[in-house]
């Protein structure tokens, strides 16, 4: 038990220094916005969406189903919300018990000495899980390592009390059970039962590769038999239930996800797929240079056979094969039981004795843990518990490090990324038992004990190196920006692409852009960085170079609504009306078929759909607005916030007199959001011209109260003060919400509206001026300006707006009249016209 506690101990000590972390990465999809962790949503929702929130069976979805770890998650927001601190705590915890448990696997394997702490310790201490355990999202690996080994501890007591026992068949339900449990925490638990089956027949019964068929032919062991089928039986169910759950289709990912899968050269696919092995056994062995994000060129193609990795491959297979070959080789005469050479059963050194496994003639094969007599001579400690031959443990290790990575391989299917260090935590349980027993059994062939001393010390110091290299890139996934800065080196383009969006978060505009623009220099196609950086200058206002990117970001992945949605907005805010609402309508035709995030994908439509109907809302076609919303109310998903939408449902409604309607669409924006601003003077309207006036006050001066610092708020009160004859309290308000809006149009323009009213003409010309140096293109703006000059006696300054609006819109009757009374006055005036 000691071992067990050393091993847990540095495991939870060394992640300690996670616990102060952030939310990293793959984090913010999972937890942040996922759908699935909040207290309204229906908890049975876990069970049919995959482990990003979005339905199994969508086209788009990523088929990863993992609702146990999912529901962990879940109940980690309702203890503590959002704050990280009790995600990492219990990732930390998770890793600490898997630790433990390990290590009391391995003590099965190599006895209670100190080759089973070195194996604990090692894992304990490995680098290449700091992704699963630092990482939030890495709890889906880790919770599936802890049922992992449980069914195959609850497998290794079905074995050793088959036939002795009527609780055999309970430890072999537990296996079932935790095996399930191990799948629903991440997919590859499921691969736990041919492990259990690899230890039953090479481990348990001590099988070589040409006696296994004679034995189940001649049917020597039936109940190794009865337990291999329905460990077979059991696995085809689980993986038949997981298929058809989720639909009965494969995961489609994109071709940057997987640039092998993607590749159209068999060749290179080839290659590729057969050096990747090659790659992740190196990072387990060296795990120097580590990445957040292995896609895209991280692992450039194999492309030609010259390729110099080539020979890595060879070398990995051949090796492989070596091994393969050590463990199931037919037994020599002499062999060494944990630590000690024997021959024949009996040992050449002092200590207990051990057993010999050749067997001759036909006798039934027995289980390696019976006491038996064998070769005519008797074991005098045959009721000790003899652990397994180093063979064994090789091809039970093998098993544990290729089987369970198995899925990872591209070999039945493709997989959605290229490397994935959080996939190896399974596998690098059969890595620290095969460094383990493979420096055991040096530290027992040589006989000098410099040399013993030397390779005992060897594996010590890797462990202590490993552990220093875990503590070190614990802070790398301290916080986001930290975490991509250490990608940069394997992966720049993605690193570079997610640094700017943090610098862009912390407000630092210009190192941002130039991150976006460096994740450009190394792949010119990525449609979320072309995105992002538009986005980036669209908010600094350089909105020509934002539409630029914003075409590129759509010529590159040509279902991006986001970017449709955007390009909209600046093309309706530069008065090109027309343009706007073919990109909306473009948009909100997209479908979500095969899209990696259809929840985002849907909100962009919907705020399509919402930036039409207000474009026809300015354009007084409050029919064909209404007709747009109902659209995105019918659109909307779950995560959308749809005060906005609900408050200009009201709003057409009015424009429309229909006053019952308006109404109510106005109280269920003010139920979506009961702080929602514009629904408290757009309702306050309403109230003021039903005649609840008193009211309707209340409502103007409570959208105050949520925010004094916005000018819209006084503007709107200012109407409201305006038609109650408060002239003077109206011209106030007027002025406070144009110097607390200076850059919004709509205020500035009804500011200068209401100034004009309140026969502050003066004042009124100073705020028409600024709105139409806001929307130089917008015509509303111009002639309204060229009527406040015309009225102030400014006529030629007058003209020239009249004419310039006259240019965006010919046929406006109010501006042609008002220019034809402008040349009467000028000509009586003796002044020059445009017209003479």
């Amino acid at each position: 038990m000691i071992a067990e506690l050393v091993s847990s101990a540095l495991g939870l000590a060394l992640y300690l220094n996670t616990l102060s972390a952030d939310f990293c990465y793959d984090d913010s999809r999972a937890i942040k916005t996922n759908q699935d962790l909040l207290p309204e949503t229906p908890w049975t929702h876990i069970f049919y969406n995959d482990f990003w929130g979005t339905l199994l069976t969508h086209s788009g979805s990523h088929k990863s189903y993992r609702p146990l770890c999912t529901l962990s998650f879940r109940l980690n927001h309702a203890i503590g919300g959002l704050n990280p601190w009790s995600y990492h705590l219990v990732n930390v915890l998770l890793h600490a018990a898997v630790t433990g448990l390990f290590t009391n696997f391995s003590k099965i394997l190599l006895g209670d000495g100190y080759w089973t702490f070195m194996a604990g310790l090692m894992f304990a201490s490995h680098p290449i899980h700091t992704e699963a355990v630092a990482g939030i999202v890495g709890r889906a690996d880790v919770g599936a390592s802890f049922f992992f080994l449980l069914s195959l501890l609850c497998y290794m007591k079905h074995c050793s009390t088959r036939g002795s026992s009527a609780r055999t068949w309970g430890w072999f339900l537990g296996t079932g059970m935790c095996a399930g449990c191990s799948m629903l925490w991440k997919e590859q638990g499921v691969t736990v039962l041919a492990v259990s089956a690899v230890y039953d027949v090479f481990v348990f019964h001590r099988l070589k590769m040409k006696q296994i068929l004679p034995t189940i032919y001649k049917r020597k062991n039936l109940s190794l038999f009865l337990s291999i089928s329905l460990l077979t039986f059991w696995g085809t169910s689980l993986l038949g239930a997981r298929l058809y759950w989720m639909g009965n289709k494969p995961p489609s990912f994109s071709n940057s996800d997987n640039p092998a899968a993607d590749s159209d050269s068999l060749l290179a696919r080839t290659l590729t797929f057969f050096y990747l092995p090659t790659k992740n056994l190196w990072l387990l062995l060296c795990p120097d240079t580590l990445s957040f994000d292995w896609s895209m060129d991280a692992v450039p193609l194999l492309k030609t056979i010259s390729d110099w990795r080539n020979l890595h491959t060879v070398a990995f297979y051949t090796g492989l094969l070596l091994l393969a070959y050590f463990g199931l080789k037919s037994p020599s005469i002499e062999r060494e039981c944990n630590g000690k050479f024997v021959t024949n059963g009996k040992q050449n050194a002092n200590g207990h004795s051990c057993h010999s496994e050749v067997e001759y003639g036909n006798s039934e094969i027995k289980p390696s843990f019976a006491s038996k007599v064998e070769n005519g001579i008797r074991n005098n400690a045959s009721q000790r518990t003899q652990l397994p031959s180093t063979e064994n443990i090789v091809v039970l290790s093998l098993s544990l490090l290729i089987i369970p990575f198995v899925p990872a391989t591209n070999l039945f299917f493709y997989v959605g990324f290229v490397i994935a260090e959080r996939v190896l935590y399974i596998p690098s349980m059969g890595f620290c038992l095969l460094i383990t027993v493979g420096a055991r059994a040096l530290y027992v062939k040589v006989q000098k004990r410099f040399l013993k001393s030397l390779i005992f010390y060897a594996t010590a110091a890797l462990i202590v190196f490993y552990g220093l290299k875990t503590a070190i890139r614990n802070g790398d996934w301290q916080n986001e920006e930290m975490l991509y800065r250490s990608g940069i080196k394997v992966n720049p383009a993605k690193a570079w692409g997610n640094l700017g969006n943090v610098l862009k978060s912390q407000s630092k505009i210009s190192e941002a852009e130039s991150a976006y623009r460096n994740a450009l220099y190394y792949r010119s196609n990525m449609a979320d960085m072309l995105y992002n950086l538009g986005l980036l200058l669209q908010e600094n206002s350089r909105f020509a170079e934002a539409l630029h990117y914003y075409k590129l970001a759509i010529g590159s992945r040509p279902t991006l609504a986001s970017a449709y949605l955007n390009t909209g907005i600046i093309l309706m805010n530069q008065g090109k009306s027309e343009e706007a609402r073919r990109t909306f309508l473009k948009c909100s035709e997209i479908p979500d078929e095969n899209l990696k995030d259809p929840h985002a994908h849907k909100s962009s439509v919907t705020s399509c759909l919402y930036n039409l109907g207000k474009l026809y809302h300015e354009q007084g076609h409050y029919e064909d607005a209404l007709s747009v919303y109902k659209e995105a109310i019918q659109k909307m998903p779950r995560q959308f916030a749809p005060q906005s939408l609900y408050n200009m449902m009201g709003e057409a409604y009015m424009r429309l007199s229909m006053l019952p309607e308006a109404e109510h669409w106005y109280m269920e924006s003010l139920r979506s959001k009961t702080d929602h601003i514009p629904a408290h003077l757009t309702y306050g309207k309403l109230l003021a011209l039903t005649g609840r006036k008193s009211e309707a006050e209340k409502f103007f001066l409570k959208a105050i109260e949520l925010d004094p610092t916005k000018g819209n708020c006084y503007m709107h009160y200012g109407q409201f003060l305006l038609e109650e004859a408060r002239l003077i309290e109206a011209a106030e308000m007027a002025k406070k919400a144009a110097e607390l809006d200076s850059t919004e149009f709509d205020v500035v323009f009804n500011a200068a509206h209401m100034l004009r009213q309140a026969s502050l003409n003066e004042a009124a010309e100073k705020y028409y001026d600024l709105a139409a140096r806001l929307r130089p293109n917008y015509p509303a703006a111009l002639m309204n300006l060229g009527a406040i000059l015309h009225l102030n006696g400014r006529l030629q300054k007058a003209e020239a707006n009249y004419l310039r609006a006259l240019q965006l819109k010919p046929d406006d009757i109010i501006t042609q009249s008002n220019l034809r009374k402008l040349w009467n006055i000028m000509e009586k005036q003796g002044l020059k016209t445009s017209k003479t």
